[in-house]
């Protein structure tokens, strides 16, 4: 299978140690037609006159896709590199593992889904890196930076993936990295289950049918299907710990949401994140076709769902985590009770009811064993 190259910036290559990657020019003449040749090695030691000996000489230098990683990584520590930068790149890297598996015109098999995890858990490691030192509300300013693409599901995975990291890192200033892992990697992989509903429903805004919506709501069912019954494995993640932030992340607090219905700490805390993460990306992150609401909007308006839909004290704690002013204009509605952010509105279903907030306890993280697993219904 030929390679795939990405153009990179002179500036923001690695200069002064071993470079991890290799460098490549684009030596065909041809518009249409690209053939790529190594100029420099990995392992190397690139100098700065080197480098002004190829802006002379070269017009683009190109990494190989398969070692975006390692340029990721080279430049999470480099100064020259902006957030903005970095987290774009992570993202290309991302959607690049997601489309393997979402491309309808590939062949679905467990060899590309481990490959997919594998190559989604190092976007997410990169990504803990780059948010170290982000708050929630800076977090949604910097995602809001970031270029959107046309299909819904790969920009919000990656945007809840993040927007799992913060919270979790509010939650529990000692966390560790693998549990962070886990919540990216949940949070980046909560839609999984939507590779077997079709395209057309997915990007739907204009409003769907009661039985497309049905057919919606089975994901959750073949995501959890996918991770927990084919028997697949990935070097350091506990699947079953990511399926069941896939399996349940449309579960609610009141216990009225699908599909099994579970309710408060019957739902995994790694779930119940994602919930939060989902609604807030959901709602105040700008689609091409859609309205959204500010922060401060967002806020408001998911306060009025806690109790029922949210976490009391996961949302306490979010809230708490993000700088936003009061918004008066919302302080008297609330979501409908029918939203459900995996859909793509072209108006949210605001209405007028009002909540109190109340606060609870949380359990801690745990990694998943055999005798957690969900049960499955009876049919």
């Amino acid at each position: 299978m030929d390679r795939s190259f990405f153009s990179i910036s002179f500036d923001l290559i690695l200069r002064g140690s071993e470079l991890p990657y290799d460098l490549y020019v684009n030596s065909s003449s041809l518009e249409k037609k690209q053939k790529f040749i190594k100029v420099f090695p990995k392992k190397e030691v690139l100098e700065d006159n080197d480098l002004l000996e190829m802006k002379d000489k070269y017009k683009q230098l190109y990494v190989a896709e398969d070692e975006r990683d390692l340029y990721v990584k080279s430049l999470i520590k480099n100064e020259n590199a902006s957030d903005i930068e970095v987290a774009s790149l992570i993202k290309d890297s991302a959607i690049s593992y997601l489309h393997q598996i979402f491309d309808p015109k590939k062949d679905f098999n467990t060899v590309i889904l481990e490959e997919t995890i594998s190559g989604c858990k190092d976007a997410v490691e990169n990504m803990i890196d780059v948010l170290d030192d982000y708050s929630i509300d800076g977090l949604s300013k910097l995602i809001a930076s970031l270029s959107a693409h046309d299909f819904y599901t790969y920009d919000h995975s990656i945007n809840v993936s993040m927007y799992c990291i913060s919270l979790l890192r509010a939650l529990k200033p000692d966390v560790s990295r693998v549990e962070l892992m886990h919540a990216g990697l949940g949070g980046l992989l909560h839609d999984l289950g939507k590779i077997k509903i079709p395209t057309n429903i997915l990007n739907s805004p204009g409003g769907l049918t009661e039985e497309q919506y049905q057919v919606i709501k089975t994901h959750p069912d073949i995501g959890f299907s996918l991770l927990d019954e084919i028997g697949i494995e990935v070097e350091g993640v506990d699947l079953k710990t990511i399926s069941r932030v896939v399996h349940e992340h449309h579960e609610q607090w009141d216990g009225k949401g699908y599909p099994r219905g579970l309710k408060e700490k019957e739902i995994h805390l790694l779930a119940r994140v994602c919930t939060i993460a989902d609604f807030f990306d959901a709602i105040t992150t700008k689609r091409s076709y859609s309205q959204v609401l500010t922060i401060s909007q967002g806020i408001a308006i998911m306060d009025k769902n806690v109790g029922t839909k949210l976490d009391p004290t996961l949302f306490k704690i979010f809230k708490n985590y993000i700088k936003h002013s009061n918004v008066e204009s919302t302080k008297d509605m609330r979501m409908a009770d029918h939203f459900d952010p995996t859909i793509p509105y072209a108006e949210l279903p605001l209405e007028e009811i009002d909540k109190l907030f109340t606060d609870d306890d949380f359990g801690k993280i745990k990694l998943i064993e055999d005798s957690d697993k969900p049960k499955k219904k009876k049919k």
